[in-house]
């Protein structure tokens, strides 16, 4: 397919194809495109977001049938070829004649790179070192001043993974402030993510004929891409004193209190509306856990708002009406809320 034709009907499959870089787009219409139309056939949707138990053990299974397949020893040196230099050109063979790409991802509806990305994170022994000492504190400090974020070499270095030595150096780097936010810090974060957005829509803008005015004006932007991932250890460096965790935390929830302003989402009368909605759609979905859940399309079914925001209050709402919450699965939260809670606001509305 050319590029358009592959952005195009991509576009079915995935809403956000349009912020997906070219080279991408090419893989994805090589690895992805057959795949999602034979799942469109089942009647099966791709899926986002956070894995589920179900998921998991389709790929440990694919994972393990493939090494008995190809007779390579390990998930290590199948999902992390480079540490073993030795065996790299035959493994690499043995992936290409055997269409991994293909065989790992076999029974689940995501992009390839996701299923590859939780795999590698599945597999990873470096994953499980447990906590750093001082002296692999002080290496790491040491690494990152000589190879900057290079977290690949690092990780290699210190035999940790490169998630866990990124993360860990945020959290080092400085003195962490980990109180409530002040408003300068608050200041802070909005200037910076402010300065990243208008830095993107420029970007973006820069053929266009009607390009972003470059005044000091507030940005209109599409909504859309209030939600997609934004450079949070830069974001972290222009704050200074929060690592990038708590930076991501305090601007969703900054992003929900402003587009649930004015709603009056969840007071009076409305409050009730949008409380008892929320218990029927989520008794409708019979999840058997909360990752089963497709929480975006849950929060445009029930107010047009973020899925954090709904999240949150599904929290406040089992916790304030389900006595003995922790000792309840999932599904069982949700039926008492549906047997026991709904009747209750449904004659208070």
């Amino acid at each position: 397919l050319d590029l358009d034709t592959a952005r195009q009907e991509l576009e079915e499959f995935i809403p956000h194809v349009k912020n997906i870089s070219d080279s991408s787009i090419k893989k994805m219409a090589g690895r992805d495109l057959t795949r999602f139309k034979e799942f469109k056939k089942q009647g099966i949707a791709v899926k986002f977001g956070r894995f589920t138990q179900k998921e998991n053990q389709q790929i440990q299974k694919n994972v393990k049938e493939f090494l008995a397949l190809t007779g390579i020893d390990s998930a290590e040196k199948l999902l992390f070829t480079s540490r073993y230099p030795e065996d790299k050109d035959t493994i690499h063979r043995l992936k290409t004649e055997h269409h991994f790409c293909e065989k790992i991802s076999e029974g689940i509806p995501r992009p390839w790179r996701l299923i590859y990305y939780r795999a590698r994170k599945m597999f990873d022994p470096n994953n499980y070192k447990g906590r750093y000492t001082k002296e692999e504190k002080e290496k790491l400090k040491k690494y990152q001043a000589l190879y900057g974020n290079d977290w690949k070499k690092i990780s290699e270095l210190m035999s940790r993974s490169n998630l866990s030595v990124a993360m860990k150096f945020s959290e080092i780097k400085s003195a962490t402030n980990y109180g409530p936010w002040t408003k300068e810090e608050t200041q802070k974060l909005m200037s910076a993510v402010k300065e990243v957005m208008r830095r993107k829509v420029q970007s973006e803008n820069a053929g266009s004929l009607f390009p972003v005015e470059q005044s000091d004006s507030e940005l209109w932007i599409d909504r859309e891409l209030l939600y997609q991932a934004l450079p949070w250890t830069e974001i972290e460096t222009k704050v200074g004193s929060r690592y990038w965790r708590q930076c991501k935390q305090k601007w969703n929830s900054i992003l929900t209190s402003k587009l649930a302003r004015g709603q009056q989402l969840y007071r009076g009368i409305n409050g009730l509306k949008a409380k008892i909605n929320l218990i029927k759609r989520l008794y409708e979905t019979r999840a058997e856990e909360a990752s089963e859940v497709n929480w975006d399309e849950l929060s445009n079914a029930i107010g047009d708002v973020p899925r954090a925001y709904v999240q949150a209050k599904f929290y406040r709402l089992k916790v304030s009406s389900v006595p003995l919450w922790k000792r309840r699965t999932f599904s069982e939260i949700i039926d008492y809320l549906y047997e026991k809670k709904l009747p209750e606001l449904e004659k208070k509305l």
